[in-house]
Order: C-alpha cells, then sequence, then structure tokens
C-alpha cells in the first residue's frame, strides 16, 4: 500500500511538470519523459542530503551547497540531452536547430531547485504520514564494526553513543559495536523512532524505562538529558 501510494504521488507529480512542458511547446509524450528526469535530482538529493552531518556546521552547510549545485548541473545537462534527443526523433523536424533551442525553463537553476527541493520535501513528509498510518515491522540496519558487516534489526538498538569521531552502538544482551559514522547521520537513517537526548546519545523510545530529571534509563544505563533536548524527552 504505502509503496503504490508513493508512486503514484510520482506519477501525479510528473504528469504536473509534463503540463507545464506542454504549453511551452512539447508534445504530451515528450513532456512526461522530460517530467520523470526530475527523478534522478530528488533521488540523489533524498540520498545525498541524509548523508550530510552538522557536527561542523560550517562544513555540513558547504556540503549541501554542493549537493545542491551539482543536482542542478545534473539536471540541467539531462534536460538538454532529452531536447536534443526529442528534435532528432521529431518526424516533422528534419533539423534540429529548425525548433527552438532548450528552453529557458530547464536551463533555470531556481526553477529547478524549487521543483526538486518541492516534490522532495512532500514525498519525504508523505513517507513518515504513511509510516505512522500503515507501521510496518522492524527493519534491519546494516553497518560496519571493526571492517566487518553488522545486521541488526532496529529493535535490537538500545543507544548509540558518540564520542569523538567513534560512536557505538549498544545492542541488546550486551552487545557494543564501534562504528565511524557520525551520530547525525544515525539519527537521520534511524529516524523517529529514536531520539536524540545529548549530543552525545541517541537512544530507542521503545527501549526508555524511565525518565528522571536530567536522566533517562535505558536498559540498565542511566544517560543524561541535555537541556537542548529537555524539551522534547518530556
Amino acid at each position: 500500500m504505502k509503496r503504490a501510494i508513493i508512486i503514484l504521488y510520482w506519477i501525479l507529480a510528473i504528469a504536473m511538470i509534463a503540463s507545464v512542458l506542454v504549453s511551452i511547446g512539447y508534445r504530451l509524450s515528450e513532456s512526461l519523459f522530460i517530467g520523470a528526469l526530475f527523478l534522478p535530482g530528488a533521488l540523489a538529493v533524498k540520498y545525498f542530503f541524509s548523508k550530510v552531518t552538522f557536527s561542523n556546521r560550517a562544513e555540513g552547510i558547504k556540503n549541501c551547497i554542493f549537493i545542491t549545485l551539482g543536482v542542478i548541473a545534473g539536471e540541467i545537462f539531462l534536460f538538454i540531452l532529452a531536447h536534443w534527443t526529442i528534435c532528432k526523433m521529431r518526424a516533422d523536424t528534419p533539423d534540429i536547430y529548425e525548433w527552438p533551442q532548450v528552453p529557458d525553463l530547464l536551463v533555470n537553476p531556481v526553477f529547478i531547485a524549487i521543483m526538486i527541493g518541492a516534490f522532495s520535501v512532500i514525498n519525504i513528509l508523505l513517507e513518515k504520514w504513511l509510516d505512522k498510518k500503515y507501521p510496518s515491522g522492524p527493519r534491519a540496519v546494516t553497518f560496519l564494526s571493526d571492517r566487518k558487516p553488522i545486521s541488526l534489526s532496529e529493535t535490537e538498538i538500545l543507544y548509540i553513543e558518540s564520542n569523538d569521531s567513534v560512536t557505538t552502538v549498544f545492542a541488546t544482551e550486551g552487545r557494543e559495536f564501534r562504528n565511524k559514522t557520525p551520530i547525525s547521520q544515525w539519527e537521520a537513517t534511524l529516524g523517529d523512532k529514536f531520539v536524540r537526548i545529548h549530543r552525545s546519545y541517541l537512544i530507542n523510545r521503545s527501549a526508555v524505562s524511565s525518565v528522571e530529571a536530567g536522566t533517562v534509563i535505558v536498559g540498565d544505563k542511566q544517560l543524561p538529558v541535555s537541556r537542548k533536548y529537555k524539551d522534547k524527552i518530556n
């Protein structure tokens, strides 16, 4: 059900873009083809932005800018290539130079950024809403620990502790796994079932046994709650 709704959403998004492209001279099939080319940019945004960390704010902002510029440049290249291909395929246009050059709209970075950004944000919000409405079973989380692949169910992870460049995943049965993925990236990967209580701690909501003044009990560990995250815990 969730996958079908997401697919339907992107079909509607592509159809909306296609309606705009038809108005500037493309045929319906051509408009749908170009509209579908917004998908790679949206997927790239979703993937790469989930990897950005803000432990160093300046570095995080710089990475966001580079990703945005890279996605826009890639999309413009795809649109130019698609326009050239369409011109070559048009039976009634013997010379591609007899048809107008690439429409300004498709090489406008502001338009591309707004469209991809809007569709990506709506998609993320839709996925979160669907996860709450149609909850699925615990998913497996795979990562490297001491160069060995580890796969854990979300329910097996109790909390994650960050210590400089090293994070430690504390799991059920007293297991511990060292990892170099930043805690902010863990937070983005694990989603709403986990909550940040401190710059150094990310905990599994379902593993909390009690909440006391300034601390949270997870398993047999008492973890501190910083002022920044106090309201979220309450």
